[in-house]
């Protein structure tokens, strides 16, 4: 198992543990396949009340899709195989309360979990970047789930920039990404106590609530995504030159 799950039957609230420290928890297609079946289990467990996602390990929330993940892709600009696009909570029709622990890297698809959170907490160790753009790829999928909950601006920045830059807790906090900076390794437990707090509440109040709050943006993120799959697939570098640009990957970075 490449995911850990934990549930507290006496307060409602779920655990989901992304549990590959030593690949700093880059999602391979095994632990895909994992989240999208956690999700869609939570639906039908009514002792599930509130989950919390986090990462195992110091270094690393998620660092996106795992390079050595082997997705072929079909020879059209019309079709795009995404191992990712069932990773979140939303993607799956879970509308019970998810909130995000973050410590370390957070970047490239990790923003598929994060973008569909209903609220992130952060400790002071996080950072946040896509690096996309430096790899020759397109970044679609994150901005798009990005715009839902950053300023613009921020949004085209950290998606422009790559690698070479890489936005702070503090900042995340500043720009509406973050809703809580703790001191290090303290988000998952600062997440359980929100988590403890939501699944006291009648749960139909709570489950509507959610739905309502994505409601008030769902026809932007529908359209937009609706796009997704034919900029990357016509955007995005070949893969033998994608590998070629990592090869020759950036070191150097400015945190802000």
């Amino acid at each position: 198992m490449t995911l850990h799950l934990s549930t507290d039957k006496d307060t409602g609230v779920a655990v989901v543990t992304l549990d590959r420290p030593e690949k700093l928890n880059a999602i391979d297609l095994t632990t895909a396949a994992e989240l999208t079946t956690a999700w869609r289990e939570f639906r039908f467990d009514d002792s599930v009340r509130a989950i919390v996602l986090t990462g195992a390990g110091d270094r690393a929330f998620c660092t996106g899709l795992d390079r050595d993940a082997d997705v072929p892709q079909p020879n059209s600009p019309y079709m795009v195989d995404d191992p990712l696009i069932t990773i979140g909570p939303k993607a799956c029709d879970l509308w019970k309360p998810v909130i995000t622990a973050v410590n370390g890297m957070a970047c490239g698809g990790a923003f598929y979990l994060i973008g569909e959170a209903d609220f992130v907490i952060a400790d002071e160790t996080a950072t946040f970047f896509d690096p996309h753009t430096t790899y020759g790829m397109v970044s679609a999928y994150e901005s798009i789930l990005l715009a839902q909950r950053m300023p613009f601006g921020e949004v085209a920045r950290m998606a422009l920039m790559g690698t070479a830059e890489r936005v702070s807790a503090r900042r995340a906090y500043e720009v509406g990404l973050v809703s809580e900076v703790t001191a290090p390794g303290e988000a998952p437990a600062a997440a359980v106590r929100c988590a403890d707090i939501i699944a006291s509440y009648p749960t139909e109040a709570v489950q509507g609530t959610v739905r309502a709050v994505w409601a008030a943006k769902e026809a932007t993120r529908t359209a937009a995504l609706a796009h997704a799959p034919h900029l990357v697939s016509m955007g995005n570098l070949p893969s033998e030159a994608q590998a070629g640009l990592f090869t020759g990957r950036r070191t150097g970075f400015r945190t802000r």
